[in-house]
């Protein structure tokens, strides 16, 4: 093999674990663009075959997609012992239920400040997130950061995380069994961290917080309540940075809930 093979081999083995592809579910390689063969195969070789796909990652994470999303769940008692936000994500670090770990080469906690009023909650980590460890330090990060700015508001000033703490493969949605099985250790993370207000950055991340259906353009710029133990905590819906990098013509609609949440911060601040 020259060096040009050798690095083209060593690219598509990095590509393929970007997208996940991390096990084989064969014993030998299959060539998919031969013919196929048209003798018919006995019985328990075709039950063996089908026995053998749904097996397979591909057809496993079909069935947990279509499974049904369990009730939300109590804090396990193990969580509410975790006095502290550094307690929290060791035992976050420790935890095994849910399967993106296996892929992902990072945990992504949070950034910002532990004394924090503002709370902002997004979807998932990306790739960038994945090689620091931390959310929203990619494109959508510095976006955020620039909106943030624009309203007087640094890192110092606000506490950013998500509804899963690791990355999906290939960037895909995480299935709403991953949210679930990370959601008690968000919702005590927001006990723990107790914000003043909490803002949800896109759709996917109001809908699985608020527990409602409709779409981020009708959950935007509307002030809704969080219950966080014995609190209610104002929250806020709005557009996601990385929408607002595919779309920047609607980065009107985020300035107006930006102006919001700036009007509520001085209101409680008077």
């Amino acid at each position: 093999m020259t060096g040009g093979e050798a690095k083209a081999a060593a690219d598509l083995i990095a590509w393929y674990e970007a997208m996940g592809a991390d096990e084989a579910i064969g014993d030998s390689p299959v060539d998919r663009f031969a013919a196929p063969s048209t003798r018919p195969q006995p019985p328990e070789t075709r039950a063996k075959a089908d026995a053998t796909r749904s097996l397979s990652p591909t057809n496993r994470a079909a069935q947990a997609a279509r499974a049904p999303i369990p009730a939300a769940a109590a804090i396990p008692a193990s969580l509410e012992a975790a006095a502290t936000l550094a307690e929290l994500e060791a035992l976050l670090a420790q935890f095994e239920g849910c399967a993106l770990k296996r892929t992902a080469k990072s945990l992504c906690f949070a950034r910002g400040s532990e004394r924090a009023r503002i709370m902002l909650i997004g979807e998932a980590p990306g790739r960038d997130e994945d090689l620091q460890g931390k959310p929203f330090v990619g494109g959508a990060g510095q976006l955020l950061d620039r909106m943030l700015a624009a309203i007087g508001l640094a890192e110092e000033h606000v506490y950013i995380t998500n509804t899963i703490y690791w990355r999906p493969p290939g960037n895909r949605t995480p299935t709403p069994q991953e949210i679930e099985a990370c959601a008690p250790f968000l919702a005590r993370q927001i006990e723990l961290l107790s914000p003043q207000v909490m803002v949800l950055l896109g759709g996917a991340a109001a809908k699985s917080i608020l527990g409602v259906s409709e779409g981020i353009m009708r959950l935007r710029g509307k002030w809704k309540l969080y219950s966080s133990g014995d609190r209610e905590i104002p929250t806020l819906a709005t557009l996601h940075p990385a929408y607002l990098l595919r779309k920047p013509e609607e980065k009107r609609y985020a300035w107006r809930d930006l102006l919001m949440l700036k009007a509520r911060l001085e209101e409680t601040a008077s």
